[in-house]
């Protein structure tokens, strides 16, 4: 068996950094599946193997060694992995590409659990929810936890075991010869489907997934002040995870129903009154009802216009951090009377002559006048 060290191309009194760093440049010339010789690529690791752990390095320092990697026995991977200093052949590749393959290295068995997918669905109130706050009820048609097998997907509750296809990567990796050099790959396990576990006896309920498709009725706190689009989070009401892992979370979307009288305005509730041409132009009071079910009266200035606002203060929505409320606008609408008698007829000839109005008495407007005129 040749010199370790020599094997490595490193002195005696190498730092374990230079070894490691040493062995990743020797793997990415010898490994077989890039091109190497694998006689030589079972050396260097074996020499890694032995160099990097400070107990073996001294004892082979002082005794030599027979060339037989350290812990292997008969039928075990030529290349001995497994009990070493790397788990398998994702970290091989992982040492020669500093874990290329999505950031996280992929070897020895290393299981991962991938949570259930989160869950949209939406919620319609109404403007007095959005005052109080509501719970309501919402259907949601999502993987669940199988009731039959408790969510492991083993029929016997033991726990999954490492993926026997990926050996719990998660991830099938190759390296292949292209026209342009070689080539590392990696996709995720078709037979686990990423997770690198598989249930050795599958239930028969779930068939070994841990959940199934169910229709779920769960109650949500709206709290008072949300706005349109609002999304309310329930952790852990989503899609259950495979095999057990943790499930996703629901989200609610706040949608809100058209108000027969009101629009908002962000937290102003804004609405429009008719006023009689009398109130308008002496003033006086009118009632409108509040979106607190309640009636509120409001004094409208002598004088007031079509269009003017009129407010009722702390009568719109509150705010979900504060709890401010928004106020009510009311847009003015002054209404002329269409059906008046001989009487109000008169009343109101008298006003137009005493305020220098002048009248059309054939009942000619304005501009038929003036256009008369000018013929």
């Amino acid at each position: 068996m040749p010199d370790l060290y020599e094997l490595l191309g490193v002195p005696r009194d190498a730092s374990p950094e230079d070894i490691k760093r040493a062995y990743r440049r020797q793997a990415r010339q010898h490994h077989p599946d890039a091109g190497g010789d694998e006689e030589t690529f079972k050396q260097i690791t074996h020499a890694y193997q032995v160099l990097s752990e400070p107990q073996k390095r001294a004892r082979y320092d002082r005794f030599g060694d027979d060339g037989t990697p350290q812990g292997r026995g008969a039928g075990q991977d030529p290349f001995g992995f497994g009990q070493g200093g790397f788990g398998g052949i994702g970290d091989v590749i992982d040492a020669f590409f500093g874990s290329a393959f999505g950031g996280q290295p992929s070897g020895g068995g290393r299981q991962r659990t991938t949570p259930g997918r989160d869950v949209l669905v939406g919620v319609e109130l109404t403007l007095e929810d959005v005052v109080t706050g509501v719970r309501r009820e919402v259907e949601v048609e999502v993987a669940s936890a199988c009731d039959q097998c408790g969510g492991s997907g083993s029929a016997s509750g033991r726990p999954p075991s490492a993926c026997g296809t990926c050996g719990g990567a998660g991830q099938v990796q190759r390296v292949v010869r292209t026209a342009f050099g070689q080539l590392a790959t990696a996709a995720p396990c078709s037979a686990c489907e990423g997770s690198g576990r598989q249930v050795g006896d599958p239930c028969t309920g779930c068939g070994g997934e841990g959940r199934r498709t169910q229709r779920r009725t769960l109650g949500v706190d709206v709290p008072a002040g949300v706005e349109e689009g609002d999304r309310l989070r329930v952790s852990g009401a989503g899609e259950a995870g495979r095999q057990g892992a943790p499930p996703g979370d629901l989200y609610v979307e706040v949608r809100l129903r058209r108000h027969e009288w009101f629009e908002r305005d962000g937290r102003d509730l804004v609405a429009e009154i008719n006023v009689p041409v009398t109130q308008a132009a002496l003033g006086g009071t009118v009632t409108v009802p509040t979106v607190d079910g309640s009636v509120a009266e409001v004094t409208v200035p002598a004088g007031t216009q079509t269009g003017q606002e009129l407010f009722v203060r702390r009568a719109g929505l509150p705010s979900s951090a504060s709890g401010r409320r928004g106020d009510l606008r009311l847009v003015v609408r002054v209404e002329v009377p269409t059906d008046l008698d001989g009487e109000q007829r008169e009343l109101l000839a008298r006003l137009a002559e005493l305020r220098g109005e002048p009248l059309a008495a054939d009942g000619r407007g304005l501009f038929t006048r003036l256009r008369e005129a000018f013929r």
